[in-house]
């Protein structure tokens, strides 16, 4: 194998298969990526047997082939070189790695032990805006359980019906919905778990501007823009009914400014220390939400936030980082905290973004 090949084009594909691949396993040919050069074209594999992703990239290829390399030292090599092209070249079991005057020779790896790119024929198949996705995703990944115990609440529920498409995670303290339209539109219901990680991992690698081709098997999905493809595999299970867990009448309404909000609680928050619980008081006389902490041995805090209520006066006490994971995702200017009473859940609701975040309550002394 031959080929010259720009370090931009290398610094932009290796990071992102470094996403997939198993840096830490006992087993090295899965810290390894696979170097594929054909025509003009060069693709990059990796996989750690549950995700496998494939990146593609122009390059001037003088001789075709393959060639597995570790994959962490490849990526230290090329960051380090000028910005210039770089030619690699395979001489027997070694890399040559070339740049103006820097020069590595570095070991490869067994292209036989590699395993092979599923190649998938899916069930059921559709294109949505990256742009949509990438906006819902980074909603509500950040609820998704990092518990590989309950293996369902590390996934994305995604459903897309006709042309709706709604996104729900869970850890089982807090849930966050969002809901879209789309243009694109589905003849039958797609209904799937997708590995958390995997999904904003994703996102995160396409240009908001390309489409995702989503494409399902029994046990697979497949991701595909313009450049890259990733292959992972469903999670099993059944998901908790979000629809039961968020309350449908509540008690009292405060509509409340978002960033207002965001800088009373990180204030309060810093006398409630090991995520002591944040009090909120609603009073219907004062118009006011109370936000207060407090810590022994050092103080407490309160403040007041100007509000407009609906309801009666209430109470209840929250983690904060709950609180601010989820105002953090909004971006209206007026969100709606929702509260039936202390010891039920709290629902935040942005009916512009139509996105919902439920937390659960904490015990208060």
């Amino acid at each position: 194998m031959k080929l010259n090949i720009s370090k931009s084009n290398l610094a932009e594909a290796l990071p992102e298969v470094l996403k997939v691949i198993a840096s830490r396993s006992s087993i090295p040919i899965l810290a390894g990526i696979l170097i594929v050069a054909q025509k003009d074209t060069v693709e990059f594999f990796g996989t750690d047997l549950e995700t496998s992703i494939c990146v593609r990239c122009a390059g001037l290829v003088e001789e075709e082939g393959r060639v597995v390399v570790p994959g962490k030292i490849f990526n230290d090599i090329v960051r380090s070189l000028p910005e210039s092209s770089v030619l690699l070249e395979t001489e027997d079991e070694m890399l040559s790695i070339r740049s103006q005057q820097a020069h590595f020779i570095i070991r490869t790896l067994n292209t036989d032990e590699f395993a092979h790119f599923p190649e998938i024929e899916g069930t059921q198949s559709i294109v949505l805006p990256a742009s949509t996705i990438k906006d819902m995703v980074n909603k509500v990944s950040k609820v998704v359980s990092r518990d590989e115990t309950r293996a369902v609440l590390t996934a994305i529920l995604v459903i897309i019906e006709e042309n709706t498409i709604k996104m729900v995670a869970t850890d089982g303290y807090r849930l966050a919905m969002s809901e879209q339209q789309t243009e694109a539109k589905t003849s039958e219901k797609f209904e799937i778990l997708v590995p958390g990680k995997v999904f904003n991992d994703v996102v995160n690698m396409v240009l908001p501007k390309e489409n995702i081709e989503i494409t399902l098997t029994t046990n697979q999905i497949q991701f595909s823009c313009e450049n890259i493809t990733l292959v992972t595999r469903r999670i099993e299970g059944n998901y908790p009914n979000y629809r039961q867990l968020i309350p449908t009448e509540f008690n009292t309404s405060v509509i409340l400014v978002r960033e207002e909000m965001i800088a009373a609680v990180k204030r309060a928050a810093l006398l409630a220390f090991n995520n002591a619980a944040l009090k909120m008081t609603v009073s219907v006389e004062d118009s006011a939400l109370t936000i207060a902490a407090s810590a022994q041995d050092y103080g407490q805090a309160e403040e007041n936030v100007m509000v407009k209520i609906e309801g009666d006066d209430n109470f209840i006490a929250v983690n904060p980082n709950y609180l601010l994971d989820g105002l953090s995702v909004m971006s209206s200017e007026f969100i709606t905290l929702e509260i039936v009473e202390s010891m039920k859940p709290g629902v935040m609701t942005s009916e512009e973004e139509n996105f919902t975040y439920l937390f659960m309550p904490v015990r208060s002394t």
